[in-house]
């Protein structure tokens, strides 16, 4: 007689108390095996996955400097194409493995773009008065980045916007605003820079 016969003949012998625990611990070790079947496929199938990943740099080997130009500013807000110059410098040289230089001529590569709006939404206002509250300030600039060694455009008139938020409520202003604008905007002309997956 099979091991399975016995099994149920076995089974179809108990009492039904202990039928009920019988039942509960065959479904809990069916469950078991399953989850643990489950989780076997799911991380051999992950493992495939793995000969695409890597420890080189996520920005491009064959550059080691940038020239950043000075932002053009096409809006009628003045100043906000140095705070964005000088955001972009440094976030350049903080997240990548290059070194900013103001010599074209000694320069691998050179970045540059024009600011071409700042706009401001109202996120809030008072309701008995009905001035604004709350404001959004969002830079939009395009932006380009030349390979000069091999004249390849790199990043090529690429529109990217950030915005930030200021409150009066907070004694915050425009000013406050545009730089922390200026700052995501940074932050994501530097991930433009990333090589492509």
């Amino acid at each position: 007689m099979s091991f399975c016969g016995m099994t149920i003949r076995r089974f179809l012998k108990m009492k039904k108390e202990n039928l009920k625990y019988v039942c509960i611990s065959y479904i809990s070790s069916f469950a078991l095996m399953l989850l643990f079947s489950c989780a076997v496929c799911l991380t051999l199938c992950g493992c495939g996955g793995m000969a695409g990943y890597s420890n080189e740099s996520m920005f491009p080997d064959e550059v080691d400097s940038v020239c950043l130009e000075m932002f053009d500013n096409r809006t009628f807000r003045r100043g906000v194409e140095y705070e964005l110059s000088d955001a972009l410098a440094k976030r350049i040289e903080l997240d990548t493995p290059y070194k900013i230089i103001s010599d074209s001529d000694r320069a691998d590569t050179v970045m540059d773009g024009q600011i071409v709006s700042i706009s401001q939404l109202s996120l809030s206002t008072d309701r008995d008065v009905g001035s604004v509250l709350e404001r959004e300030v969002e830079l939009r600039a395009v932006v380009n980045w030349k390979n000069l060694k091999t004249g390849q455009l790199m990043i090529d008139h690429v529109i990217v916007s950030a915005s930030a938020s200021y409150s009066r409520y907070q004694k915050q202003d425009f000013k406050y605003a545009s730089t922390l604008a200026a700052n995501n905007l940074a932050r994501k002309i530097v991930e433009l820079m990333e090589n492509k997956w």
